[in-house]
């Protein structure tokens, strides 16, 4: 299950992935690079495996988006990216109603940003503006700062 805590440095929160995630940190890095080098079909079948034993992995959720928004899918990549951003959202409203923030400079909270984004480039696509306007105002809540440029979509 995702958590959260509040940041090393005191500026903000972090998500703490699941131990098993944590684990499946070098292979999900070898997968990035199969995404980088075309390598679709391969990196699409490892990372489902990576999700069969780990469903909770934020990192995974989001290469598959990407892997879908490449294939042309939007319903799936919407599925993946909205995973990964519920897996956040849920943790982040299970630690408390008051505000936090979760800044994309903190490596633990790119992936959930990341998700965000695509989900919204999704649901736009979609035709889901105002869902992805929602989405837009929590995101930018977690990070005023925007360093992804959500404000533009």
């Amino acid at each position: 299950m995702v958590r959260v805590r509040r940041a090393a440095d005191g500026e903000g929160w972090e998500l703490l992935h699941p131990k098993c995630a944590v684990e499946r940190l070098d292979d999900v890095q070898e997968v990035q690079a199969m995404f980088e080098a075309g390598e679709f079909e391969v990196a699409r079948d490892e990372l489902r495996w990576l999700l069969g034993g780990c469903s909770d992995f934020i990192d995974a959720h989001r290469l598959l988006g990407e892997i879908a928004l490449v294939d042309g899918d939007l319903p799936l990549a919407r599925g993946h990216f909205g995973n990964a951003y519920q897996l956040a959202v849920q943790a982040i409203d299970r630690a408390g109603a008051s505000p936090r923030q979760f800044p994309y400079r903190l490596a633990s909270n790119r992936s959930f940003l990341e998700s965000a984004k695509g989900l919204i480039h999704c649901l736009k696509q979609l035709d889901r503006d105002e869902l992805a306007r929602e989405i837009v105002k929590r995101a930018l809540h977690c990070d005023p700062s925007d360093p992804l440029g959500l404000r533009g979509l």
